[in-house]
């Protein structure tokens, strides 16, 4: 089980992918496999985006870096200076996608990931870097990682978040110590803090040129001239004060994982390892009397690829076959099969929403043993076709017909769908309501008595029907009160055809009674099939 132990100061790892987008599309292509094929090895690429209806540089390579190529150059003045210049588009959505996948498997390290647009990462490694050799090894062990993926990268820790951020932009590898980020940054350009361009460019006109030259500065001159945010932000870059980063999850209940010296690939490893951590789970969450509401299990492929897989419960769970059954149903109804790849290096096991489990009477009380099995079940059917196809309906305060009920998530609601109050049907009387109500009534033709006549004859789904009995109306108003409560009067009519089928039909509207809202003129009521009775 990961243990995070607490410390006296908080550290951040920051990582900053400078060349993203273009070391994106080299991936996408194999690795340049195709571009030596037009270029070479030394062929320089660059990314563009559109800018003020100019084309200008918005990634590039190290080859195209070398030929003196910078981002925000227009693409006309670097085709000037290199002729052979590869061009893709920028993508920006395929770029947001590619951090979100970096940050997910960032997760192997700390459950602390932060995104830092556009092209970075905050890792919150505050007690937990002992696991990985220490701070040193943790960031070169990332990087590394990064760097095998054909991913350029800068890397830097340190006590704030700022400070990091600013070091990742000028210093790879900086490990800062607490207490010493003033030293640290002060030589770095006033550009490094990652202001805005007006406020660097007034830094630079005032000869503060240096982070070091700001800072020397008193506080309220800063203040006055570039506004409180940025005399915050230089604070948090020296040391001086800190922002909370604000991590893309949750942090779980519970968590436990397993680490593999060599990947596993089989089914049969991957479920007893599952088996494992879910005792492990169990184990740490009776010691605080919890159970879990939701578990998700995370696989942590070798090539950075990271599956997640989550189960709700409809009520605590404490035990170890239960989860193992929930995981198991989960895991052979994926339309999209739990591929390894080249092996899973690291299986996690969290529970993400716990509670406080309430003892009861089992053996005594055979109502307990109903609802747990009924949960159990739930949970089950959950597991493999989706826990929103599992509903149970509770009743709402109105007369309209088809918000008489709420569709609501069975694993959620059980309690509350077994206490509810429906109305009671009277003895030895026909249903009021049909077993099946349409989601959308079906709009049919209908010969019928104006003004208020039940439907003598009607037309539904192409087939003609002769109505033989009839029962109605039942006149029910549309909410005026609410904000949608603007239709018309419904009546409502129980009919039979000669066939014997029943149905549950009503007009729309009344004769010469009712306006348009909108254009004032009288309505002209229509028929629709609401339902059908057994």
């Amino acid at each position: 089980m990961s243990a995070f132990s607490a410390s006296s100061r908080r550290r951040i790892l920051s990582l900053w992918l400078p060349r993203l987008p273009i070391d994106r599309i080299k991936r996408e292509l194999n690795c340049k496999t195709d571009l030596q094929a037009k270029q070479g090895d030394d062929a320089p690429s660059v990314v563009v985006a559109k800018e003020n209806n100019a084309l200008k540089l918005y990634s590039l390579d190290d080859a195209a870096a070398r030929y003196g190529l910078d981002i925000g150059m227009p693409l006309a003045n670097a085709r000037a200076i290199c002729p052979q210049l590869i061009v893709f588009d920028a993508d920006e959505t395929a770029d947001a996608q590619l951090m979100n996948d970096i940050a997910d498997w960032c997760d192997r390290f700390t459950p602390l990931v932060a995104l830092d647009p556009p092209h970075g990462l905050y890792l919150d490694i505050t007690g937990c870097a002992h696991l990985f050799g220490g701070e040193a090894a943790l960031s070169k062990l990332v990087c590394d990682l990064l760097t095998t993926q054909k991913f350029t990268v800068s890397a830097a820790i340190a006590s704030t978040s700022i400070c990091a951020r600013t070091l990742t932009r000028h210093v790879h590898g900086r490990i800062v110590a607490d207490g010493e980020e003033a030293r640290a940054v002060a030589p770095l350009p006033v550009s490094a803090l990652g202001a805005s361009e007006a406020i660097t460019t007034g830094l630079r006109r005032a000869g503060l040129k240096t982070i070091g030259d700001v800072a020397s500065r008193a506080r309220y001159e800063i203040t006055a001239r570039f506004g409180a945010a940025f005399t915050a932000r230089l604070d948090q870059a020296l040391g001086q004060g800190d922002g909370p980063i604000n991590p893309r999850k949750p942090l779980p209940d519970y968590i436990v994982e397993k680490r593999f010296a060599e990947p596993v690939l089989t089914d049969t490893v991957i479920a007893a390892t599952l088996s494992k951590l879910a005792q492990m789970l169990v184990a740490a969450m009776a010691r605080d009397g919890k159970g879990a509401r939701q578990l998700t299990a995370c696989f942590f492929r070798t090539d950075g690829v990271v599956r997640g897989i989550v189960v709700d419960t409809g009520q605590a769970v404490t035990r170890t076959e239960i989860i193992d059954r929930l995981f198991r149903e989960r895991l052979e109804s994926l339309s999209d099969p739990l591929d390894p790849g080249f092996g899973f290096d690291l299986i996690r096991l969290s529970a993400s929403r716990t509670e406080i489990v309430v003892q009861q009477q089992h053996d005594l009380d055979a109502h307990v043993h109903d609802n747990d099995e009924l949960a159990a079940l739930i949970d089950r059917i959950a597991a493999r076709i989706g826990s929103h196809r599992v509903v149970v309906h509770l009743p709402q305060d109105t007369h309209i017909p088809e918000s008489a009920e709420l569709p609501v998530p069975a694993q959620q609601n059980l309690a509350a769908a077994s206490q509810a109050a429906w109305q009671p049907r009277i003895e030895a009387e026909p249903p009021l309501r049909p077993l099946r109500l349409f989601e959308r009534p079906e709009e049919i033709q209908v010969i019928a008595q104006v003004p208020d006549g039940p439907p003598a004859r009607f037309v539904w789904r192409r087939a003609s029907h002769a109505v033989v009995r009839a029962e109605g109306p039942e006149r029910i108003a549309m909410e005026w009160w609410r904000p949608d409560g603007k239709g018309l009067t419904r009546d409502y009519f129980r009919v039979e055809d000669e066939a014997g089928l029943r149905f549950w039909v009503y007009r729309d509207g009344l004769y010469d009674r009712e306006r348009d809202p909108q254009t004032n003129e009288p309505v002209q009521p229509a028929w629709f099939m609401h339902g059908l009775f057994a």
